[in-house]
């Protein structure tokens, strides 16, 4: 029972890191039907973006406080990905939102290829470390040798997820952008004519999802404290296949469906084997989505005559 709660709480962990991501899928999925297939590799580069920032504050300008730090690497990772990925929106996508439904999937993969190869360029292949940050651990209960811990990063991620999802699950359910993003995702055109600047509210949906991204880039690093330019790649698609697990357009579904794929695979590798974990993740996705096509909190599209 040790394990079994050890393993629970790194996949919970895990999870929370890839349910962030899927809802800056979801967001954008939800509004103008398109697979953002670069959103993982945006995720990378805010992970780039908090390692500078890590980097300058600690060794160039002598912050000692890592709380500080950390708070102030999270805004400047937002920031820096926020206009990344609003330049990438006004540069690839905008432009062809109106042709046929290949042409802004195709433009997401190119940039996703321009995204990595830029930054194997920029900081090398090499993988890029950063030393240890809150690593202390919290004991919680245990029998023998075996002490079931948590630590105080893992805290931070799950507490963070928790409340990044609160924040935003009522932001789209209370507030003026919120109405506008669901007129949106309804009906494009008549919001259009009712009033609503269809352009600037999905550049602000693009601009929530990066900012996501960037909180969940910068756990990634103070997590796992090593990050490389093809790190964007498997969370990536990790992130996309729980934003369709838990139901493609429902936050909480998304973090959800990370919360799930977390488990799934840490479960797997600690009871059977870490070489198919990825597998295993994936053939219960495809399972799910058999019996619940719509996903766990989605709804069912219902066509109108």
């Amino acid at each position: 029972m040790e394990v079994f709660f050890q393993q629970l709480i790194n996949g919970l962990t895990i999870g929370s890191i890839y349910g962030l991501i899927a809802i800056g899928y979801t967001m954008v999925f939800g509004i103008i039907g398109m697979v953002n297939f670069a959103h993982g590799d945006v995720f990378m580069v805010s992970s780039f973006i908090a390692l500078i920032a890590l980097m300058v504050l600690t060794t160039w300008l002598g912050v000692g406080s890592i709380l500080l730090a950390l708070l102030i690497v999270l805004i400047i990772a937002m920031v820096f990905t926020s206009l990344i990925n609003w330049t990438i929106e006004r540069v690839a996508y905008r432009p062809l939102r109106g042709s046929f439904r290949l042409a802004p999937l195709i433009s997401a993969i190119g940039m996703s290829i321009v995204l990595m190869n830029f930054v194997q360029i920029a900081q090398g292949p090499r993988n890029k470390a950063v030393d240890p940050i809150l690593n202390t651990v919290v004991p919680l209960f245990g029998a023998g040798t075996y002490t079931v811990t948590i630590s105080y990063k893992q805290i931070l991620i799950m507490v963070t997820t928790a409340v990044l999802l609160t924040i935003f699950a009522w932001v789209v359910a209370k507030t003026p952008l919120g109405r506008a993003q669901r007129a949106c995702e309804q009906d494009r055109k008549m919001a259009a004519l009712l009033g609503i600047d269809v352009d600037r509210t999905i550049s602000i949906t693009f601009v929530m999802g990066a900012a996501l991204a960037a909180v969940a880039g910068t756990l990634f690093l103070v997590f796992y404290g090593v990050v490389n330019f093809a790190d964007g790649f498997t969370p990536g698609v990790k992130a996309f296949t729980a934003a369709v697990l838990g139901g493609i357009g429902s936050l909480p579904g998304a973090v959800l469906g990370g919360l799930l794929i977390g488990l799934i695979e840490t479960f797997w590798q600690a009871y059977f084997s870490v070489e198919y974990k990825d597998v295993a993740a994936f053939s219960i996705l495809a399972i799910m989505l058999i019996f619940l096509p719509q996903g766990i909190l989605g709804r069912p599209d219902v066509e109108k005559v």
